[in-house]
């Protein structure tokens, strides 16, 4: 099939990128409808919120939380074929049950894709989110920063815009990132946390 070809199987209000990221999930999560919270407003008609929405799945013992916007979601013609869809990923976040109304991480995802729209910057494995105080705020959490890592049960996908990857936020101490910056990357911390937390659940009571 050609590129015209493929163009006319959609219309301009067709979403392959969003079903994508769709199919990606229900292949982990075959048998769970997620809690979906969409934006009123659409940040392109002058809504606050750049992400159109994050999805929100029980995964045994935590909570996962994905992102939707960061990646072309909506058919565009001149996107069709590229390397990489949008900004190229999806944020992800892994929270214990306890957590049972995360709206502080969403708030954190929208904040996230604010800097990331407006700057026109992009997110990598590896990098880091530096804070100036806990990152659910009215709390006393040591966990003030965030890094960035592939997300252990998300491969990167394939859309009609092109690649996405998933890369996961992960809460870390003011002493833990001393260290990435040292290292000049947060792999090494977080290669090593996984061998006590493998899909990095972000704890908020971790010392």
């Amino acid at each position: 099939m050609n590129l015209a070809q493929y163009q006319q199987q959609f219309d301009e209000d067709d979403a392959p990128g969003w079903d994508a990221i769709d199919n990606a999930l229900n292949a982990l999560y075959p048998t769970q409808e997620p809690q979906h919270y969409g934006t009123l407003i659409k940040y392109q008609l002058g809504g606050p919120d750049p992400l159109d929405g994050i999805s929100v799945y029980r995964n045994d013992d935590h909570l996962h939380l994905v992102s939707y916007g960061f990646s072309n979601l909506y058919y565009d013609e001149e996107a069709v074929g590229k390397e990489h869809s949008g900004f190229g990923f999806e944020l992800t976040m892994r929270l214990p049950l306890s957590e049972n109304e995360p709206y502080w991480a969403m708030n954190v995802m929208q904040n996230l894709a604010r800097y990331i729209f407006e700057s026109g910057k992009w997110f990598e494995a590896g990098q880091y989110i530096s804070g100036q105080g806990p990152i659910k705020q009215e709390t006393d959490s040591a966990i003030t920063s965030l890094a960035l890592q592939h997300d252990p049960q998300l491969a990167a996908i394939d859309t009609p815009h092109g690649r996405v990857e998933f890369l996961q936020l992960y809460g870390i101490t003011a002493a833990e990132l001393a260290r990435v910056i040292s290292e000049k990357s947060a792999l090494p911390l977080l290669t090593e946390q996984q061998q006590h937390n493998p899909l990095l659940i972000t704890q908020l009571d971790r010392s």
